[in-house]
Parts: C-alpha cells; structure tokens; sequence
C-alpha cells in the first residue's frame, strides 16, 4: 500500500505539471468588434427574490453605461410572487415559466434561461449580449462599461470579478465566498495570462448574442450549469475573458447545512458535465485553444491522486504500527499528518485573501484562516455523497436583505 501510495502521488505532481506546461499552449485570435454602443439583454433567474432583487434592479439602471429597464428579463415561476410587483415598479420584463408541472427538474437555472431566450427570439428581439446575473447580485456602477470593454476587444464570454457581499455576517459565508477566490486567484488569473478558456463560477457574465441566436434557446442545463457552459467554450474555442475590473456581489449560505447541499451540488454537475463533455474534448488534435483542452482533460485529477496516495500511506503506516501496539506513534503520526495538512491549507488561504479584493473586515479574516483549512478538507465527505447519492437536485437557498 505504501508503494501505491507513492506512486500515486507521484502521478499526482506529474499531472500537475503537466497541466501547468501544457496549458501555456494556446493562440488566442481576437478580432476586435468596430466600437459602438452594444444592445444589452439582462437574464434575471428569481423565483421567490422579492427580498434582494430591487437592489439588482437599481444598479443595472443606474450604471454608467445606460441599461433600459425593457431589456432586462426577471423570470418567475408564479405570478403570485412578490418579485412581479417590483419588477412592474422598475417596468421590466416579466417571464413567468409554465414548464414545471411535469418535471420538478427544470427548476434548475438553466432551464429558467432557456425559456427566457426563446422568449426573446420568438419576438425577433435583437441583442449584442446577454448577461446574466442572480436576483441578489450587486453591481459597481462601471460594471456593464468594463465588461462591454471585453466584447470590444472581441471575446465572445467574459466574466466579471465576484466579491461577497455577507462575508463578514459569519464565517460560513466567509469561507464559503472564498471557494470562488480559489477558482479564480488559482484558475482564472492564471488562465487569462497564457489566453486559456477560464472557468465560470456561478453569474456576473456576458455571452456573444449571435451565440445565443446560433443556439436557439440556453443550452446548458445540468446542475452545475456554469461549468458545462465553460466545457462547450473550451471545446468549441470560444474566447473567454476573466475581468478584475468589472466588480459585482452576491451572498453566499450562512449555515454549514447549507453549504453541504451546495457543495454536493457542484461536484455532481462537475462530474455529470465532465461525464459529457470530456470525451469530445479528447476528440480535438488540433486547436488555437489546445492548451485549455488538455487542462480540463486533467481536471481536478492532480488532487484526487493525491488524497489517495496520503491515505493509502497513512493506512498501511497505521496497520504496520498497530500490529506492534503502538498506539502512542500511531495517534501522533495521525496528529502530525492532520497538523501538517492544516498548516499548508492556512498558508493556502493567507496568500489567497492576500490577493484577493474580498471586504472582509480583520476580525473574519483571521476566523477565515483558522476555519477555512477545515471547511476544505469538509468537501471529501461531500464528494463522497455526491458520488454515492442516487438523486442530486437543485435546492433554493433563501437570501436576505
């Protein structure tokens, strides 16, 4: 076990390399688009967001570059619910879903933009973009002007630089946000800097619309509905873009229940995306973008092999040790393993809130250090129910003022 154990933390490093080395490997081609003002169509998923959305609603109508209240889509699924008389207050338009009777599934967010856009298609509407945001998102008011500086530039999907907007409520929310730093300070800023595809993470982006247009509705529509979106642009070699200087905010869960279901959530869709993404991927020899497609190729693989060869050590170190009743050495390899991946996580998570423009005040950044290692080390039992669970669905998390 000791030998397997090494071996797979040997092909842990070695995968990781390589998806450093390869990565590097893309041409990116941008044409830039003759400047003028783009038509805009804000996508607003919110069933049961009366609490937040006005806040959304008065930033997209008060950014500096001008959003007319009549091109942003608030979708409901009863016309019951509060959302719909403050959606007629800012005169927006209202999509109310009609889909959802037979099938509880297509309460998932990507159904709820599909119908949207063919929506807007039936009615022969014409847009340049389409952005997408969640019902508590915030915005700088810059945010569409910095963005829209991306589609000028030519790229065909850009994302904008997530901040919480509850970080310093408590830690769970703190730590919680911080999973979308990681995405981004270790994935993303990292991307853009060789002209890799960069991965998604929840809203705050904006799709070319004769993308939308080419695809006739909102194809993606699994759990993790965000990731799929970002396998389609690395195999198709769509150019994607992670901007810094485009700020918004959301709120993240304030119970760890909450995050479990969460987190159970995303490494499904992960997994289900992959599960249908990946081998096309594979399919593609040649690409501008072929470094993006050999990173995603290698995913999260890196980290998996190394949990596995840790445990595989720590196990056969353990039975070797408690065969000769060594109980004190078997308790104090346990402690200093749990001691060691403790330290490395905290100094993990200080470089990132280092980098990061969070608003954490000092008080939540130390309790982000001290509990964040753990709350990392938490998504094991999370992949595990993930993988185990027969039916892994989409679950409303309620957000506040």
């Amino acid at each position: 076990m000791i030998v397997l154990g090494v071996l797979c933390l040997i092909f842990a490093v070695i995968l990781w390399w390589r998806g450093m080395v390869v990565g590097k490997r893309n041409k990116l081609n941008l044409q830039e688009r003759v400047l003028r003002k783009p038509k805009i169509a804000v996508l607003v998923p919110a069933r049961d967001e009366s609490a937040v959305i006005e806040a959304l609603l008065i930033d997209l109508l008060e950014q500096t570059v001008r959003i007319r209240s009549q091109d942003i889509y608030v979708i409901v699924e009863d016309l019951n619910d509060s959302t719909v008389e403050i959606c007629a207050k800012h005169r927006t338009n209202l999509v109310v879903r009609n889909d959802l009777a037979d099938n509880p599934e297509r309460q998932r967010k990507g159904y709820a933009l599909d119908v949207a856009v063919k929506e807007i298609l039936q009615k022969d509407a014409t847009y340049d973009l389409f952005f997408v945001f969640d019902a508590d998102n915030v915005l700088t008011k810059n945010y569409i002007e910095e963005m829209v500086k991306c589609y000028e530039a030519g790229y065909d999907m850009a994302a904008g630089y997530r901040n919480s907007k509850n970080g310093n409520q408590n830690v769970i929310a703190a730590v919680s946000s911080l999973t979308f730093s990681m995405i981004n300070v270790i994935g993303n800023r990292g991307r853009i800097k060789h002209d890799a595809n960069i991965i998604f993470s929840g809203t705050g982006f904006f799709v070319d619309g004769e993308l939308v247009k080419e695809w006739g509705g909102w194809p993606f529509h699994g759990l993790t509905e965000d990731y799929e979106m970002s396998l389609y642009a690395t195999l198709h070699g769509l150019s994607t873009y992670y901007n810094e200087n485009a700020m918004f905010y959301d709120e993240q869960p304030l119970k760890y229940r909450q995050t479990v279901a969460q987190r159970v959530r995303w490494i499904r869709g992960y997994f289900d995306a992959r599960k249908k993404y990946i081998p096309l991927i594979r399919q593609v020899r040649h690409a501008n973008n072929y470094g993006s497609l050999q990173k995603e190729i290698i995913g999260v693989w890196p980290i998996i092999f190394a949990i596995i060869g840790v445990l595989l050590v720590l196990v056969e170190v353990i039975a070797l040790l408690a065969v000769h009743q060594m109980w004190l050495v078997v308790g104090a390899v346990i402690l200093g393993l749990l001691l060691v991946v403790y330290l490395v996580l905290m100094i993990v998570t200080v470089m990132i809130l280092r980098q990061e423009k969070l608003s954490f005040d000092q008080k939540t950044k130390i309790k982000t250090v001290l509990f964040n290692p753990i709350y990392l080390v938490t998504y094991i039992p999370c992949a595990i129910k993930a993988l185990l669970s027969r039916n892994v669905q989409w679950m409303k998390i309620k957000h506040g003022k």
